[in-house]
């Protein structure tokens, strides 16, 4: 059996130490459950998925864990990743195909793995060699009135490393215009098929998976939310509806904070059931417009057990998004990953690469026509970027951020360099999807920027767009 292992060595008198408190603290054993949780989740993607080494993932993807206090095995045989903390707590995560991994949480290796999907298949018509976004050619000749030398800038600045102890790390970089790429690049170690985390771009693919079944008909997104936790007749939760969900306007208790003791990381990397876990916390303020705007991966996550429970068949669920989204639009790449109970992790865990990436951006740009072909419900991506109450800069929408800027005035808006029509898909570590209607562009910025705010989107984005032709209708 293929195994691989890594760990730090740490001092006997301290291990003992560490091993004494460990046993008389919850929080300390939670502690350590996130961390490997996220740390073997992680190694497994990157590894079987992402098609990439597992000493350069625990080196650099996972360099901000306590590495000193974690040992690592993979199974190369069986596709699993194991991640140990002292020995006290051990996580794995199972691959399987088509679903990518999952954590084992309150099941086994063998239960995920009986899990599977077929790969998506090109399409018979699909011809490599045609351009992108029909096959993966990309043409020589810029458009009429693309500067050249501008891009080129562009790419270097997102590329760069101005401050080596804050490091942008820019993993890949795709520019589409007028529905044809015009520029990219990658990092060393990547390229153009490998594939890339979402983080919370995932939640943007939940928004089209909703709104796939919106247009067919079985899902009417205003009515009471179906879930199953808030059915009492006096549980003040049973008004929520699938609108407020979309909106993040539950309002759930849900924390949104990253660190040991946050719901979003129990929930995605402890837990079993990540829908359930959403789902149970209480109503903290009131509903939809009562409620107080609050970004909810939790809320995400709830959205994804809907899609599941309202078509009702696993295996028809497994393949819907590849069915209905991927496969229409030629994201062949596209893998979306279950929780360890088979529920897509809405909230975080879609890999494809980054022309893939462009492709999605494309179908919003296209107003969810893909080749002649109504993918997303008419007027949902309208729906999508529409501004939803109480965001402070206007901000949000429905799964999607948006660029509106408040009632004080469209200046103060995340991104002040482009259009307030700027609609983006927005991960952890600094992933960018972007869509710009009134200038007919597609953005894809992917990496492993650490700290929030480290990488200059803003800039990065207004560069772009000095680029290329101005718009026909471009907002200020």
């Amino acid at each position: 059996m293929a195994k691989r292992t890594g760990k730090f060595k740490l001092g006997v008198g301290a291990a003992v130490f560490l091993v004494l408190i460990a046993l008389a603290s919850m929080p300390i054993k939670q502690t350590l459950s996130v961390g490997t949780g996220y740390a073997a989740k992680r190694l497994c993607s990157e590894v079987y998925l992402a098609d990439r080494s597992a000493e350069v993932v625990w080196r650099e993807d996972l360099a901000l864990l306590p590495l000193y206090l974690l040992s690592y095995s993979m199974d190369d045989e069986r596709k699993v990743a194991t991640v140990s903390s002292l020995g006290l707590v051990t996580q794995a995560a199972a691959y399987r195909d088509g679903l990518g991994c999952s954590l084992t949480n309150g099941t086994t290796v063998e239960a995920v793995q009986a899990t599977s999907i077929d790969v998506i298949e090109p399409a018979s018509t699909y011809d490599v060699t045609a351009l992108w976004p029909e096959g993966e050619a990309i043409q020589t000749e810029l458009p009429e009135g693309v500067d050249a030398k501008k891009l080129d800038e562009a790419l270097d600045f997102a590329f760069s490393e101005p401050t080596p102890e804050r490091p942008y790390n820019t993993r890949a970089v795709v520019i589409v215009y007028k529905g044809r790429i015009v520029a990219e690049r990658y990092a060393e170690g990547f390229d153009a098929n490998t594939r890339l985390l979402s983080w919370s771009m995932a939640k943007s693919v939940t928004n089209a998976m909703i709104g796939v079944l919106v247009k067919q008909g079985k899902l009417d997104i205003h009515l009471p939310a179906p879930v199953p936790e808030w059915q009492g007749a006096a549980d003040p939760r049973n008004k929520i509806s699938t609108d407020d969900l979309l909106r993040m306007s539950s309002g759930l208790s849900f924390d949104e904070t990253y660190g040991a003791f946050g719901d979003v990381t129990d929930m995605l990397f402890v837990q079993h059931d990540a829908a359930h876990r959403a789902a149970s916390t209480s109503l903290e303020s009131g509903v939809g417009e009562d409620a107080a705007w609050s970004y909810s991966s939790g809320d995400t996550n709830i959205l994804a057990r809907i899609a599941r429970d309202v078509i009702g068949d696993d295996e028809v669920y497994h393949r819907f998004p590849a069915d209905e989204i991927f496969g229409p639009i030629g994201a062949y790449s596209a893998v979306f990953e279950t929780d360890p109970s088979g529920t897509f992790v809405g909230s975080s865990f879609v890999y494809m690469t980054a022309r893939d990436w462009a492709r999605f951006g494309q179908l919003y740009l296209n107003d969810g026509v893909w080749a002649g072909q109504q993918i997303l419900p008419k007027g949902w991506v309208e729906y999508s970027c529409e501004l939803t109450p109480g965001t402070p800069k206007g901000e949000y929408g429905a799964q999607w951020w948006l660029n509106r800027g408040n009632p004080e005035g469209s200046s103060n808006r995340p991104y002040p360099s482009a259009p307030t029509d700027l609609c983006t898909a927005s991960g952890f570590e600094t992933q960018r999807v972007a869509f710009i209607p009134s200038r007919d562009v597609v953005i894809v910025r992917l990496g492993l920027t650490r700290k929030k705010g480290d990488f200059p989107t803003d800039a990065f984005f207004g560069r772009v767009l000095e680029a290329l032709p101005e718009g026909a209708k471009d907002t200020p």
